[in-house]
């Protein structure tokens, strides 16, 4: 009887330990589960106040460059297709978007001293660029978060505490297009 009740102590307690040692790998699992939705917020804040600005950009810019119709037109289009992104993946393609007919634009915007000399247009193009280099960490940071995510899920024990409650890996990395590699070339 005695034995049986060292046993069962002994029980109970790798019971107790291997439950808490399940609830604070949950727990982790958890919190940078919650820090990746906390980063994406950021990324979202910051493309959407992007967004904003891109009205004011585009009227500042129409004055100057009317016959650059389809530049302007590509700006607009961009800016709705995040508007009309009802998920991550889409928000992430409209952005891409974004940062692709933004680019177009600025090409445009080189053709015309005067719109570079106009100081809304300078005002705007500082907001932006503020803007962009905030998208820019908050992207890096969102990145870092998915990192200690995945590493987290992937590792032993916390694998199989990942696997039991349905915790996968998180894919979701932003990553520069192609075409962004590509070193550009300056002409004097």
């Amino acid at each position: 009887m005695k034995n049986f009740l060292i046993g069962l102590v002994i029980v109970i307690i790798a019971v107790i330990f291997v439950g808490s040692g399940i609830a604070s790998i949950y727990n982790r699992i958890v919190t940078r589960h919650e820090t990746i939705t906390a980063k994406w917020a950021q990324v979202e804040n910051q493309l959407q106040r992007r967004n904003d600005l891109i009205p004011n950009l585009v009227n500042s810019v129409k004055g100057y460059a009317a016959h650059e119709k389809t530049v302007l037109e590509d700006v607009t289009k961009a800016r709705s297709q995040w508007a009309g992104a009802t998920n991550m993946d889409d928000k992430v393609k409209a952005a891409a978007a974004t940062d692709a007919a933004l680019a177009r634009l600025l090409l445009v915007v080189e053709n015309y001293p005067q719109l570079k000399a106009d100081g809304t247009f300078l005002r705007l193009m500082d907001e932006l660029s503020g803007t962009e280099n905030r998208i820019a960490v908050e992207r890096m940071r969102y990145n870092e978060a998915v990192k200690d995510y995945n590493i987290t899920v992937r590792r032993f024990p916390a694998n199989f505490v990942a696997g039991i409650f349905g915790y996968k890996t998180a894919t979701e990395y932003f990553k520069a297009e192609e075409r962004a590699k590509a070193v550009p070339e300056v002409k004097f």
